[in-house]
C-alpha cells in the first residue's frame, strides 16, 4: 500500500520530517542552536531545506519587509555559503538557481 511509506518506523516522509523539523534552522557552521550540530551533523534533509526554506522566506513579501528579487536572494544565500549553508549544496544552488526561480514563479500567489 502506498500509505505504508509514510509510516514512522519505515524510514519514510515522517522520518525525513522530522529531520527537517528537528535542524533545518541550524547554520552550518554551528552558530545557531545549542544542540551543537556542525556541517555534516546536520542532517542532509535539513540542510536542503534551510536553503529552500531561505529562499522563500527571501522572495516572499512579510509584513517587515517586501519581497526581494530572485538576483538578491540568491546573493544573500551565495554570502551564507560556509556559514549558514553547506557550501556543497549551494554550489549546486548556484547550478540550479533558475530552477527555483520557475518553481517559485509557478507557485507564487501573484501570477
Amino acid at each position: 500500500m502506498a500509505w505504508r511509506c509514510c509510516r514512522a518506523g519505515e524510514g519514510g516522509f515522517l522520518r525525513i520530517a522530522g529531520e527537517i523539523a528537528h535542524a533545518q534552522q541550524k547554520k552550518w557552521d554551528g552558530s545557531c542552536y545549542p544542540q551543537g550540530l556542525v556541517g555534516e551533523a546536520i542532517t542532509l534533509s535539513a540542510r536542503l531545506m534551510a536553503v529552500a526554506d531561505v529562499y522563500d522566506a527571501l522572495i516572499s513579501k512579510r509584513v517587515y519587509k517586501p519581497a526581494f528579487s530572485h538576483e538578491k536572494a540568491v546573493g544573500i544565500i551565495l554570502e551564507g555559503s560556509g556559514k549558514h549553508f553547506d557550501p556543497d549544496l549551494i554550489a549546486v544552488f548556484r547550478e540550479i538557481e533558475d530552477e527555483f526561480r520557475s518553481i517559485a514563479r509557478q507557485f507564487s500567489d501573484h501570477q
